[in-house]
């Protein structure tokens, strides 16, 4: 591998990823769960996933490996817990790919009205583009890094510029300060609608995309500074746009549009209520350069998703769950096979599940993935106490176990019906966790460390089951039921704590850490090393 990537290009990675395809629509959904107060679902989404990035931040600087999401586990807490969430967060990127791809399809109705039947579903051309687009994708990462963070960091300006001038079009052409107190008032629906804005009503789809910096960590220049740079700037500048987006939304809006309440918004076009909203206001310059924009932000959004989920791929491999022929890097430093394996699996969603459930599946499946950081963070404190460290995550022994409670209630608010898709995943990662301990004999995983792991993933289905949010039974109401699920999250992440690696196995798996990045990168550590595969 190729350690190419500089702080701008690293910090234009996560941008790509946070300013997706949803960017035209997350204000609209955010509103109809919380109303005005989805304000409060961004600030608090955002506070979540900076918390989280402040835990992957401090880790970065002490191992920076390509597909950290999947590896550093490996290191903290073995073999079986790297396995089972480094599959969740595959199974996660790889629905990231289909549904940016289907975005921009979506986005071209207006040019190809074919790519769709009737009833909503993709033509048979309209499979056969979504496929052909993959394979863009797919073979514009099989180039290099160096050449993919190129063409990424073009787009993406382009994805910075054109929603900052829709949020401050439309904020200085109108803005109705009485829908923040009529209609429901400030929060029509409560603590609930708050809750339902961040995990369900594109919050948190929209700011996880930050992952994409810690899964190219190992292609960085200089990781230990750029990786935490890039992760805040990132984080900090998305906040921003897509706070102004939502303040703009929420201000232009008028009666006719809210006379039935906040739930009831409804906007068509497949340009989304942004641009009906910019026209209304008159702003119809800006409305023309966002049919192009869209397909932009979906496209650079594609991309880096797919090149950010083959390191991850070579990192299964590497942790010994995935075949070792998807560790074979190409003469670019690129996991080829990684990237192939990877398209398949992308293009069989299109297929294999209706876009709602491929939705539903993607957030729960990789906020799971990270809930390893809070608790590696205090493994790496006590197995490399004298390392030093570019950035030093504050009281991390109570900063990371909010960290832990924070992204536990993100699952849990995501709701019954999406946890039943996630256990469905778990379980055929499980399977797969079995036959690979079965090859190897059942021994040699790493048992011990991933005894919370069962109790965790178990408690999280059943207080599922049990609230009220997603098709819940109802039997925790909203509010006490914040403190269940905080206690249990706080129980878990103190047992887990606990239950790092003994220092001897976390020097072996070191050692062999060290010696694949002297086969990839070389000795001086800058890579690219030629070695077996095309």
């Amino acid at each position: 591998m190729n350690r190419s990537i500089g702080l701008l290009g690293l910090t234009f990675v996560a941008i790509s990823g946070i300013l997706g395809s949803g960017w035209l629509f997350a204000p609209l959904l955010a509103a109809q769960a919380a109303g005005p107060s989805a304000l409060i679902a961004w600030a608090i989404g955002g506070f979540a996933m900076l918390l989280l990035a402040a835990t992957f931040a401090e880790i970065a600087t002490i191992l920076p490996v390509a597909g950290g999401i999947g590896r550093v586990p490996h290191f903290s807490h073995g073999s079986v817990v790297s396995m089972t969430m480094g599959w969740t967060a595959w199974v996660g990127y790889n629905t990231t790919a289909t549904i940016e791809v289907e975005a921009v399809l979506r986005y071209s109705t207006s040019l190809a009205p074919w790519l769709y039947e009737s009833d909503g579903n993709l033509s048979a051309a309209g499979l056969g583009v979504a496929m052909l687009l993959l394979i863009v994708f797919t073979i514009l990462n099989a180039f290099g890094v160096r050449f993919f963070a190129r063409i990424n960091t073009a787009l993406t300006w382009v994805k910075i510029v054109v929603p900052a001038l829709l949020a401050a079009a439309i904020l200085t052409s109108e803005f109705r300060y009485a829908n923040f107190e009529n209609y429901g008032g400030f929060a029509p629906e409560g603590i609930k609608g708050i809750l339902s804005a961040i995990s369900t009503g594109g919050v948190i789809f929209a700011l996880i995309g930050f992952r994409h910096v810690i899964d190219m960590a190992g292609e960085a220049k200089n990781p230990k500074v750029n990786v935490p740079l890039a992760l805040i700037f990132s984080l900090v500048i998305c906040l921003l746009i897509y706070g102004g987006l939502q303040l703009a939304f929420l201000g232009a809006l008028d009666h006719s549009q809210l006379q039935n309440g906040w739930p009831a918004l409804h906007f068509t076009g497949e340009l989304g209520p942004m641009a009906a909203l910019a026209t209304a206001v008159g702003a119809l310059w800006i409305v023309s350069i966002l049919d192009t924009s869209a397909r932009i932000s979906s496209f650079a959004s594609g991309l880096v998703s797919v090149g950010s989920n083959a390191r991850l791929g070579l990192a299964m491999a590497q942790n010994g769950l995935f075949p070792k022929f998807m560790e074979t890097l190409s003469k670019r430093g690129v996991p080829l096979f990684a990237l192939m394996v990877n398209f398949v699996v992308s293009a069989l969603f299109f297929v294999a599940l209706p876009f709602k459930e491929v939705l539903a599946l993607n957030t729960s499946s990789i906020v799971l993935s990270f809930v390893v950081g809070p608790i590696a963070v205090l493994a790496f404190r006590r197995l490399l106490p004298d390392t030093p460290r570019a950035f030093v995550l504050p009281a991390a022994p109570l900063t990371g176990c909010l960290a832990f409670v924070v992204a536990t209630l993100i699952i849990y608010w995501s709701g019954w019906s999406t946890m039943l898709h996630l256990g469905i995943c778990l379980g055929l990662g499980i399977l797969l966790l079995l036959y690979r301990g079965m090859r190897i004999g059942m021994a040699q995983l790493d048992w011990r460390e991933a005894i919370w792991l069962g109790p965790y993933l178990l408690g999280i289905m059943l207080l599922s089951y049990l609230g009220s949010f997603g098709g819940g039974a109802g039997f925790l109401p909203v509010g006490p039921d914040i403190a269940v699920v905080g206690l249990f999250a706080a129980a878990i992440y103190a047992l887990a704590a606990r239950l790092s690696l003994h220092q001897s196995k976390f020097d072996q798996y070191m050692a062999e850490e060290k010696a694949d990045e002297i086969e990839e990168y070389g000795p001086d550590g800058d890579g690219p090393v030629e070695r077996m595969g095309s």
